[in-house]
């Protein structure tokens, strides 16, 4: 239990870090989904278009969709989003920030599957098929078509086992060439996107140093403090429940209260060996109601504290003096340094 503690514990420490890697697994899942994709192109001119483009449109969008449902973030930017100002401001930068960030994180299956689409050239030949030109693959000796039937003819040309018009067009040449043209969009759009992600990545931070350095900052703080206050909610939910718990058994019996209490110091000096744990009373933080608590959390999403850590000393001063900022009294009387000794020697030569 402990390894899988520590490893919950580095994956959070790191959120960054994993859903990177969340987001490269997805990426490789892309390609070996669409690797074991039967691709079965319909061969009519009214939905050869319609099914090669949503193989290629669609399923990026549903990555897409994942990749944003499976970050943690997307929860924390709509609710500092839409949470009420009170004693805190709400950065506009550090919304975009989140927003980018986790935008650039979803993008990356989409990008991988709209370019193996491409360079497999499937998706590009059953929607482009019926706009080729014959004058490039045309026999010499091509009867005359009417054009409904031609169009027809041409929308086979993905389908290999129904396609009957080698008299008329190369299904082989045709086949090839738009492939061809399929291939060199896929480079096309790869060498785009690594262009716009490099200069993205390398042009921001020359411009806008500190700018970024301030809303990255921000933006895991409020990560930081989102997941401290949820891990005290629930250590002050565990507590309570445990208090509840053992008034109940008190009411009950002293029997049951002299188990249960039994159970619960060896479970705890179990957990935390070498350090004198929290008693329960200490961790309820002086909140002992459900009406209190119902309030403290509601003032926590309507009204946050001010970022404005201040640190006094209230134990430095006596009755007369006054503390200030820094912990220090103003009234309170330096002692006197120590009086030193002089010791003369006189010499009668």
């Amino acid at each position: 239990m402990d390894k899988f503690r520590m490893m919950f514990q580095f994956l959070q420490s790191n959120q960054e870090s994993f859903m990177s890697g969340i987001c490269g697994i997805m990426a490789l899942a892309s390609a070996q989904l669409y690797s074991a994709f039967e691709f079965n192109c319909p061969c009519l001119p009214e939905y050869n278009y319609a099914y090669g483009i949503g193989i290629l449109i669609v399923p990026p969008i549903w990555f897409f969709l994942l990749g944003f449902v499976l970050n943690n973030n997307v929860s924390m930017l709509a609710e500092e989003w839409r949470r009420p100002t009170g004693q805190r401001r709400k950065d506009p930068a550090v919304l975009r920030y989140m927003f980018c960030s986790i935008t650039q994180r979803s993008l990356i299956a989409p990008v991988v599957w709209i370019s193996v689409t491409l360079m497999d050239g499937k998706s590009f030949l059953c929607a482009f098929s019926v706009n080729l030109d014959l004058r490039l693959f045309g026999n010499g000796s091509t009867p005359d078509l009417a054009k409904a039937d031609l169009v027809r003819l041409l929308a086979k040309i993905p389908c290999k086992d129904v396609f009957d018009g080698e008299q008329v067009v190369s299904r082989e040449a045709a086949s090839r060439y738009l492939r061809c043209i399929s291939q060199a969009c896929g480079w096309t759009f790869l060498l785009l996107t690594t262009l716009v992600a490099f200069t993205v990545r390398a042009v921001r931070p020359c411009f806008t140093q500190a700018v970024f350095l301030k809303t990255k900052y921000w933006s895991h703080y409020v990560d930081i403090e989102r997941k401290m206050f949820e891990e005290t909610c629930t250590e002050h939910a565990k507590s309570f429940a445990r208090i509840c718990i053992q008034q109940y058994f008190e009411s009950v019996g002293g029997e049951m209260q002299g188990l249960h209490g039994q159970h619960l110091h060896e479970k705890d000096k179990s957990e935390d060996e070498g350090e004198k744990p929290k008693s329960d009373e200490e961790k309820l933080l002086g909140i002992r109601a459900q009406d209190d608590m119902d309030k403290v959390l509601w003032n926590w999403h309507t009204c946050k504290p001010p970022l404005n850590v201040k640190k006094e000393d209230f134990n430095s001063a006596n009755s007369n003096g006054t503390i200030n900022i820094n912990g220090f009294s103003n009234n309170l009387q330096k002692p006197d340094p120590p009086k030193k000794e002089w010791v003369a020697y006189y010499s009668k030569v």
